[in-house]
């Protein structure tokens, strides 16, 4: 099973990989590598094109039933239309998994260039929006050594509820996150927006607010989305 899903992380980072590749990405012995690609292509989890293999239908089909939290991505569908379109920023919606910064979900905008979106995306937590999560929830996963300014920063993005990232993981890109929370002030995800730095961020900062706002009334009524 391990040696399955280290194939699949590496298929699903580089999108089509032929053999060698994928021996050297997932670390394992080209026969057994070779033998659990044909066992996954059975089972419909891996297609091969040529001599290259691609992640298959059925684990895109499956893929598209996770949720980080029930029913988030459909009650952020709506808002995060409503964000792209009134700022025209790159945004998404994110959670932390295995001590990284995931995209939910999102849509493309003006860095898209620079910070392209897809679902399933990972970068390190110290995005905004992993700093976000990491400071107004628990510390689930082993992030490692933190700066030690942490303590700083952290207190500083719980009193203001908004975590901003200047140029700081990619040149021309600067992002605003704010938390996704449910009535008793749970956070179960960051909603972000990415712009280049011409933007004023201060603004920017109160539209995602109220984005978020319209997720978390929607996640504590569905019927108002």
């Amino acid at each position: 099973m391990e040696g399955a899903f280290a194939l699949l992380e590496t298929l699903a980072e580089r999108n089509e990989a032929g053999l060698a590749a994928l021996v050297a990405g997932s670390g394992l012995p080209k026969t057994t590598a070779y033998r659990l690609l044909e066992q996954l292509t059975e089972l419909g989890a891996v297609e091969r094109h040529g001599t290259c293999y691609r992640v298959g239908s059925r684990i895109f089909r499956l893929g598209r039933q996770w949720q980080p939290h029930p029913g988030l991505q459909a009650a952020a569908r709506k808002p995060l239309q409503w964000l792209a379109g009134t700022t025209g920023a790159s945004v998404c919606l994110c959670v932390l998994r295995e001590g990284r910064t995931m995209a939910a979900t999102g849509i493309s905008g003006m860095v898209d260039e620079l910070a392209p979106l897809q679902a399933g995306a990972t970068w390190p937590w110290t995005t905004a929006a992993g700093k976000l999560l990491v400071a107004t929830g628990p510390l689930a996963v082993p992030l490692g050594p933190l700066p030690t300014s942490w303590k700083r920063e952290a207190a500083a993005i719980q009193e203001s509820e908004v975590a901003v990232d200047h140029e700081g993981l990619i040149p021309g890109v600067c992002c605003v996150a704010v938390p996704v929370s449910l009535p008793r002030g749970k956070v179960v995800g960051a909603l972000c927006a990415m712009v280049d730095p011409a933007q004023d961020l201060r603004r920017l900062a109160r539209i995602v607010t109220q984005a978020s706002r319209a997720v978390g009334a929607v996640l504590c009524d569905p019927r108002s989305g």
